[in-house]
């Protein structure tokens, strides 16, 4: 149907008032609730918070992948550090003395950074879907690499700034080695793009992202798949620096002289109130 043809306006709407037509689910009051066909309650009762969480997102369950999810979460992204960017802004938050809701809200938001968090772990979980898709048709590793070079100017999961290496890979591959989910066409599409990197002229290195895409990518889940299972994933490390930022005096947090901001614009003389005032 064109845009020109859609239904708009009053008539088209009526039929949506009080009117919510889904497969994914709602309350039964008094009773219970349903997701996506299954009853919360004899489904899910006696089951982990991310398998539910897996559930809705996906329709798919395996008590591999929640294994797997919960070790990514543990050993790659729950640091309490509030030098990390989204750890940072929860903490200003805490500093302010905002509320914790609205600290992992503002953390969570800007986890979509273009060099950190979710955009990399989308990007480089979609990198290795169209490469191995590429190279099932009889195209050549190196040359799919340098058209993502050309065309990107980056590869998504390949290169960490200020690190000479990313210490989480090891870990959360013995992990996957100990739960046997280490072994498969799109991980080992992954190392084999860093075995590139590090036998070529370019100064990429893989980071977590790659090897998260390409863990996850092996059970099957798609890399929007794979950002909304990931998206909050940093709240373990959030809220340390929440609740750290509060129990330090009030506006300290990595405060700046103002000689350190290089300002170029007009230099307008502010004055401050004072307490008399």
């Amino acid at each position: 149907m064109n845009k020109e043809s859609t239904p708009t306006g009053p008539e088209f709407l009526k039929q949506f008032e009080d009117n919510w037509q889904t497969e994914m689910g709602g309350i039964l009051f008094g009773e219970g609730a349903i997701i996506r066909g299954q009853d919360i309650f004899k489904k899910f009762g006696d089951r982990e918070w991310m398998e539910l969480l897996i559930y809705a997102i996906t329709g798919k369950t395996s008590p591999k992948i929640v294994q797997l999810l919960n070790a990514l979460w543990v050993i790659c992204t729950s640091y309490p550090d509030p030098r990390l960017w989204n750890n940072r802004v929860a903490a200003l938050a805490g500093t302010a003395r905002s509320t914790g809701v609205l600290a992992i809200a503002a953390g969570v938001s800007v986890s979509e950074a273009g060099i950190y968090g979710l955009k990399p772990i989308q990007g480089a979980t979609d990198l290795l879907y169209r490469l191995k898709e590429q190279l099932d048709c009889g195209r050549n590793l190196e040359n799919l690499i340098k058209t993502e070079l050309k065309t990107h100017r980056a590869v998504f999961g390949y290169g960490r700034p200020l690190a000479s290496g990313d210490e989480r890979i090891k870990p959360l591959m013995d992990f996957a080695r100990s739960i046997d989910a280490h072994e498969g066409a799109y991980i080992n599409l992954a190392f084999e793009i860093d075995d590139y990197f590090k036998n070529s002229r370019y100064r990429y290195q893989m980071n977590i992202a790659a090897v998260a895409g390409g863990l996850i990518a092996d059970q099957g889940f798609t890399a929007k798949e794979f950002y909304y299972l990931a998206t909050l994933c940093f709240t373990g490390g959030m809220f340390p620096c929440f609740i750290d930022a509060l129990s330090h005096r009030e506006g300290t947090l990595f405060p700046l002289q103002t000689d350190r901001i290089n300002y170029r614009g007009e230099h307008i003389l502010k004055l401050w109130p004072s307490e008399e005032d």
